[in-house]
């Protein structure tokens, strides 16, 4: 710890009190920890949204039994086929399916993928998650 800085902050009791319990359950051994990996996140979400090139991956869930949904999903992935790494269907019950599809690409066509598949008629949920290699960051 040869470069370590220590600086305060102030919250509000209540947030200081919600914090201290999502720290605890999440088994971060103290608020140092907990702080910087939101710091590291926030930097990794800037980084993303800076880059050219990024990585990460839509979920969606959606109604099998919708009439043509599995259909618009896959005309949309193949639009987007120069970003689309790999995909995975998972049957979750009788009605439902989850899809996971991993990307690569400019970050703006990889959230505009992730817009029009959940903006689908019959997809319940949509997310898009994004990561970094970590380079520059830390």
């Amino acid at each position: 710890m040869s470069d370590l800085v220590r600086f305060g902050i102030s919250l509000d009791k209540h947030l200081s009190d919600k914090f201290d319990k999502q720290i605890k359950k999440k088994g971060y051994a103290n608020r140092s920890e907990a702080i910087r990996d939101l710091i590291r996140n926030n930097f990794v979400q800037q980084q993303w949204e800076d880059q050219d090139e990024v990585a990460g991956a839509v979920t969606i869930i959606f109604d099998h039994h919708k009439r043509e949904l599995q259909s618009k999903i896959t005309d949309i992935q193949h639009d987007f086929h120069g970003i689309i790494m790999a995909s995975q269907h998972i049957h979750l019950d009788h009605n439902n399916c989850l899809e996971i599809i991993a990307v690569k690409g400019r970050a703006k066509e990889v959230k505009r993928l992730s817009d029009l598949l959940s903006a689908i008629k019959g997809v319940k949920h949509g997310t898009l998650n994004m990561s970094t290699t970590g380079e520059g960051i830390l």
